[in-house]
């Protein structure tokens, strides 16, 4: 197990600066000057030339990748050139709100959509099934910024039961949470209802049942850990998805998180910053997928044997 997990995090490495070279070259080769995006209007083309010279922008490409690559191996994420300071103070300062983004949403996602799932399947071609899906298929459809203005419209300003902005206390998470999780709780609860209906046609649940057992055990005890598995495969790909709408939700809440910094810093220009911040996300769902590949191990314990 513990080679396995070695193996995965030696992976990173190259994954990491791959998808680093890659947002490097194409905000690179973006329209627009970062000097001039840092002085604005008032900056002149001898302070615009100075301040690029500073930056080390008239480098070729390669050569600026390869210096911003060699401070990455020390784990140096560069400096912002906005503010001047660290950019891993920036995100450092910035990561816990997103993360309780992310954790409220895949909470609220969870916690809905598996009984959700879980009712659809075993209530086949009921009004309950059909209520469902159907509670599914909005979640798909609907944008999470529309979304967002629905739930900040209406029980934000209307009724005034939360924030409308900020991150001072829990009830700050709830309307994003909500607004974020959605999507992802369609997903979920779909990928839930098709893998229970497949389990529970199997024979050996046939045979629990010939034994005397209840339904609800039945589905319980021997149903529902066999059909967990694609439910945590889907649940763990989501959290890419979150992190990813994290940028939308915050803006239209007002949360100062990593998703906000991002659309702040891609607009000025602000390269070493917009990197910071993919690698952060990048380093969150790679560790993310590995733990799903444990929590694998720990429901069906014939996978974990091949860890072994």
């Amino acid at each position: 197990m513990w080679k396995y997990i070695l193996k995965r995090l030696l992976y990173m490495i190259p994954v990491l600066f791959g998808v680093s070279f890659l947002v490097f070259l194409i905000l690179s080769l973006a329209p627009g000057d970062p000097a001039k995006a840092i002085l604005g209007d008032q900056g002149t083309p001898e302070a615009i030339a100075q301040l690029r010279e500073e930056l080390g922008l008239n480098d070729p490409i390669l050569v600026q990748y390869f210096r911003y690559a060699k401070n990455l191996v020390r784990g140096d994420l560069g400096m912002s050139y906005k503010t001047k300071g660290p950019v891993s103070k920036e995100i450092i300062a910035r990561v816990p709100t997103t993360l309780k983004l992310t954790l409220s949403a895949i909470i609220i996602a969870v916690i809905v959509a598996i009984p959700l799932g879980i009712i659809a399947a075993v209530k086949q071609n009921t009004i309950f099934d059909g209520l469902s899906m159907f509670i599914a298929l909005i979640g798909i459809s609907i944008p999470i910024f529309w979304l967002g203005l629905l739930l900040l419209a209406q029980f934000a300003q209307k009724l005034g039961w939360f924030p409308a902005a900020g991150a001072d206390s829990w009830k700050s998470f709830v309307l994003p949470g909500f607004a974020l999780g959605f999507h992802s709780m369609a997903s979920i609860a779909r990928i839930t209802r098709s893998s229970m209906l497949e389990v529970i046609r199997q024979d050996y649940i046939r045979t629990a049942r010939s034994k005397g057992m209840t339904y609800n055990n039945v589905v319980r005890k021997h149903a529902l850990p066999n059909a967990l598995i694609p439910t945590i495969t889907v649940t763990g790909l989501q959290v890419g998805y979150l992190l990813a709408g994290s940028v939308l939700t915050e803006t239209v809440f007002s949360l100062p998180g990593i998703g906000r910094l991002i659309i702040y810093s891609i607009q000025g220009r602000d390269i070493p910053v917009v990197l910071g911040c993919i690698l952060v996300f990048t380093i969150a769902f790679s560790v993310v997928n590995l733990l799903v590949d444990l929590l694998y191990a720990y429901v069906d314990p014939r996978i974990k044997a091949q860890y072994s």
